[in-house]
């Protein structure tokens, strides 16, 4: 597989989990073509793995964030206004962008951007568009997704 395909990969599903099990498609084991038991670190395709990996989380296309089960979930461009549009529902830290960087130490940190500094303009524009209904259909039945306005207590945020 080719950064390009796995690219394509993410934009058909609209969100993938890069590793951990849930109820979306887990992109390690697209890109492997099967199943991965334990760490993909040990899997024969490692290096494979870590390249087109990199490629995906750094295109523009793509949000990398926790909103799947708080695992590192993939979130393609075409479906940003939808989670733009019922925000709200979820926990801040589910839809902001993670990011890693290099220290100058050499060492790799992990950097939250909170949602409201990494949406685009033209996505709150696009967002505007469409109607809450709307917005969860285009986001689908891949995780539960709460009224803040029901009175019932919160559950727990679980993949559907």
């Amino acid at each position: 597989m080719t950064p390009e395909e796995a690219l394509a990969f993410v934009r058909e599903q609209g969100v993938v989990l890069v590793s951990g099990k849930g109820a979306v498609p887990r992109l390690t084991e697209v890109i492997v073509g099967g199943p991965i038991k334990g760490s993909w670190w040990g899997h024969p395709k490692s290096h494979q793995i870590f390249a087109i990996l990199q490629a995906v989380t750094h295109s523009k296309e793509i949000l990398v964030c926790r909103l799947v089960d708080g695992k590192v979930t993939l979130v393609h461009r075409r479906l940003w206004p939808a989670l733009v549009r019922i925000a709200g529902r979820f926990p801040p830290d589910r839809i902001a962008q993670v990011r890693e960087e290099h220290l100058p130490s050499g060492q790799h940190a992990t950097r939250l951007v909170p949602f409201s500094k990494w949406v685009p303009i033209e996505v709150r524009k696009e967002a505007e568009s469409i109607s809450e209904p709307e917005a969860l259909a285009a986001l689908g039945p891949w995780t539960l997704v709460p009224d803040p306005s029901s009175k019932q207590p919160r559950r727990k945020w679980r993949a559907a």
